[in-house]
């Protein structure tokens, strides 16, 4: 395959985004929990130089900036079957929804346990378009974000609904 990677500029700071062949496989900040190493990435190539890379750099850029809530990006995470199956549950969660651990593990309904869905979740590797940081922990607190937890504090702001902004003292 074409393994190549660009870095881009984002509110949420430097993102590097990762493509191989036709699909994403990756998108980590600078100090992402469970960063590959960069030697994973491939060669480094200019956003713009690269129809999908140039895409998903639109796209993220719309996102983060409140005018897009959903990504149309091919995408090929790479992991395990069960991680490929919570992605996959973490995938359906709608903009400015959130879903816990448990509520994830009792959908998987094959034993999975919270810990095990909070492993995979902890293991995506396209943050923001496989949109981990709506899963919470069970009493709706933030848990854990590869980003941290004052990025996945703005990305849960940024999709909460307008009435629930207005409402809030905070």
């Amino acid at each position: 395959m074409n393994t190549r990677h660009c870095v881009i500029d984002s509110q949420l700071g430097k993102l590097t985004v990762v493509a191989d062949g036709d699909a994403l496989t990756g998108v980590y900040f600078r100090h992402h929990g469970r960063r590959p190493d960069s030697s994973a990435f491939g060669a480094r190539v200019h956003a713009h130089s690269d129809v999908l890379l140039t895409e998903a750099e639109v796209q993220l850029t719309a996102y983060l900036s409140g005018d897009r809530a959903a990504f149309d990006l091919p995408v090929r995470p790479q992991g395990d079957q069960r991680q490929q199956r919570v992605w996959d549950l973490v995938s359906d969660i709608p903009f400015g929804g959130t879903v816990t651990h448990g509520e994830l593990a009792a959908a998987l309904a094959d034993r999975t346990t919270a810990q095990e869905v909070g492993q995979a979740v902890g293991r995506n590797p396209l943050c923001i378009v496989i949109p981990c940081h709506r899963v919470v922990g069970s009493n709706g607190q933030l848990t854990g974000y590869a980003g941290g937890l004052k990025r996945k504090q703005f990305l849960l702001e940024l999709e909460e609904a307008a009435d629930v902004k207005a409402a809030r003292l905070f």
